[in-house]
């Protein structure tokens, strides 16, 4: 099946950096009840599934091109990256800058004993659920050297495959907007959404899709 997405067919310059996201498919705790964030949930397997089509659209589009993929080091993420890797014949670089917000005590706990249990309503990008838990700011700050990092690389091919809250993070980074905009805004998007995100020669930044859904079709 071709997936219409239009994504590479303009003009790129000498220097351009494209930047592939993956948000990863498909886990076992968006179908249990249970919470994400840094519980090591596998992927179900229709994620499995997800994943290879993700994969084979990407090499097919790609064409050839020399790309960095970095991932996630949570289990969900490396086996979204994982088959990716396997396609396009690279290494994935796993990095725990990339994992989803921690959520402190309520991780291996249900959804319904986060809710009974919230210590703090999270309103501003300071608020933490719970004591141990991160705020957007404190995700923001975790995600913040991996970014510059990427931004001041000479690698102008980068896929990153990560979960919906960072990558809501990233989103938010590379449009050049303040942490405090994350009170007002998101980018969000949905498990197995590929986005792509280019600066041209001027650095001007552009995000030509977010969270396409037809690459897991």
């Amino acid at each position: 099946e071709n997936v219409s997405r239009e994504t590479f067919n303009f003009e790129v310059g000498n220097g351009m950096k494209k930047i592939i996201t993956v948000q990863h498919t498909e886990s076992i705790h968006h179908i249990n009840g249970m919470v994400g964030s840094w519980t090591d949930w596998k992927l179900t397997n229709k994620g499995k599934e997800e994943a290879k089509k993700i994969a084979l659209h990407l090499k097919e589009e790609i064409q050839g091109e020399k790309f960095t993929l970095f991932s996630s080091d949570l289990i969900r993420a490396k086996q979204t990256a994982e088959p990716i890797a396997d396609v396009l014949g690279i290494n994935a670089i796993f990095k725990k800058e990339l994992r989803e917000r921690n959520l402190g005590k309520c991780c291996g706990k249900s959804i319904k004993w986060l809710k009974d249990n919230l210590q703090c309503k999270e309103v501003t990008i300071d608020d933490k659920l719970f004591s141990d838990a991160e705020s957007r700011r404190d995700e923001w700050n975790r995600l913040t050297p991996f970014f510059n990092e990427i931004m001041e690389s000479h690698d102008e091919n980068i896929i990153i495959v990560s979960h919906g809250d960072l990558l809501s993070v990233f989103n938010t980074m590379f449009l050049g907007l303040p942490i405090e905009s994350l009170n007002q805004l998101e980018i969000w998007g949905n498990s197995g959404g590929v986005s792509h995100m280019y600066i041209d020669d001027e650095g001007k930044k552009f995000i030509k899709m977010i969270s396409n859904m037809e690459y897991v079709k």
